[in-house]
């Protein structure tokens, strides 16, 4: 239970902070949308402008591609890395594809389950978009998804906690905390109130609101573990539900762990005296930078199977048409063997053989196993481009 309402010094305009009666104050959130109101004009009206003007041209970028779905297969990987490396992953997009592919090493990091748990939580949800709305209901069977069976599957996946969870410096005590979320007993109002206002139609730009509906959840913080990339995955979940996305191409992770303390250091503020516009500013300048990024990635995709098609129609022969059905078959399975390769064209197994060691010569395939029996390829030059942005380490 809490005493009466004592805030802290500063704006209440996105909420308040009040003393629980254990001694440590915890924030409540507002209702979203903020009083007094989003003021759309100046500097923020102008990245509102350039961020929709870039999210149409990486919408349409995508759709020019003979099959967009090969993009987004590996985009979505790239995503999970670099979300699950803002909480201390070590995992690559090279691990993830090999643990997806049932190979694995010693040196292979044991983080790596997390990272696929990732890739598997954001297809559920686009899944369902299909059926339900993003609502508390989604959210938290994306949490389930999230956690089963690796760190954090102990607290409680897909429940809203029930105790309280605490922001700060590691080993810090509750009282020392930089911020303390609500209490548990206020989050299924928080929640209510948050999915409301997603739902509402409240007269603002779809960018602002989701912006809006991020820094809440994360304010929020309505779990023991996993609200960080539950909180990244609901701004790609809004974007394709809107409509603005037909494909689920648009990953903040990399802007956000760039910029990790500015981003923390904006949502603290929003929190504390009410820049609910500095904080939208930035966000906006993320929706950019990352959407011309994907922009630019899928214009290198483009470019490489033009490339790669070109060498096989020229090289191969009349082995030319399986050659360009493997091809096509690696930009969603970016690591295969000669025994996969022998079921997809169906053809014997010295034919499919002959057939990877021509792509192997032309540079398109390479073997990366160092085994004679059980080997396995990988389209380097293609996983390469989503590997361009990784970031070493844990920031």
């Amino acid at each position: 239970m809490r005493t009466p309402e004592n805030p802290s010094e500063g704006s209440t305009r996105a909420g308040r902070y009040i003393r629980q009666l254990s001694g440590y104050r915890a924030f409540m959130p507002a209702p979203l949308p903020p009083d007094p109101s989003i003021r759309i004009a100046g500097e923020l009206q102008v990245l509102l402008s350039q961020a929709d003007r870039a999210l149409g041209r990486l919408d349409g970028s995508i759709q020019t591609l003979p099959h967009p779905d090969m993009f987004v297969f590996m985009y979505v990987r790239k995503e999970a890395v670099l979300s699950s490396q803002i909480e201390g992953t070590q995992s690559s997009i090279q691990d993830v594809l090999a643990a997806e592919a049932q190979i694995f090493s010693p040196d292979t990091p044991k983080d790596v389950n997390e990272v696929v748990n990732y890739v598997r939580a954001m297809n559920h949800g686009i899944k369902r978009l299909a059926e339900l709305p993003v609502s508390v209901r989604l959210i938290r069977e994306i949490h389930v998804q999230l956690l089963q069976g690796v760190r954090g599957s102990h607290l409680t996946p897909g429940e809203l906690r029930t105790s309280q969870n605490w922001i700060g410096p590691g080993g810090c005590t509750l009282n020392e905390a930089t911020f303390v979320p609500p209490p548990p007993y206020e989050l299924p109002q928080k929640m209510a109130e948050l999915e409301k206002f997603i739902h509402a139609d409240a007269g603002l730009p779809l960018l602002i609101k989701i912006g809006l509906a991020h820094a809440q959840f994360e304010t929020i913080h309505p779990f023991l573990d996993g609200n960080g990339r539950v909180g990244r995955l609901l701004i790609t979940f809004l974007l394709c539900e809107q409509g603005v996305l037909l494909k689920p191409v648009l990953y903040l992770s990399y802007f956000f762990k760039q910029n990790r303390q500015q981003y923390y250091e904006q949502l603290q503020s929003v929190r504390d005296s009410g820049t609910w516009e500095d904080w939208l500013m930035f966000f906006l300048r993320g929706v950019i930078d990352v959407s011309n990024q994907a922009t630019t990635t899928a214009r290198k995709v483009l470019t490489l199977r033009e490339e790669h098609r070109h060498t096989i129609t020229e090289k191969f022969g009349r082995a030319a048409a399986n050659g360009h059905r493997v091809l096509e078959h690696l930009y969603e399975h970016p690591i295969v063997s000669v025994v996969e390769v022998q079921e997809l064209i169906g053809t014997t197994y010295p034919a499919a053989n002959d057939l990877v060691a021509r792509m192997v010569d032309a540079g398109i395939l390479f073997e990366f196993t160092g085994q004679i029996r059980n080997r396995k390829f990988n389209y380097q030059s293609y996983i390469n481009l989503f590997r361009d942005n990784e970031l070493e380490g844990e920031i």
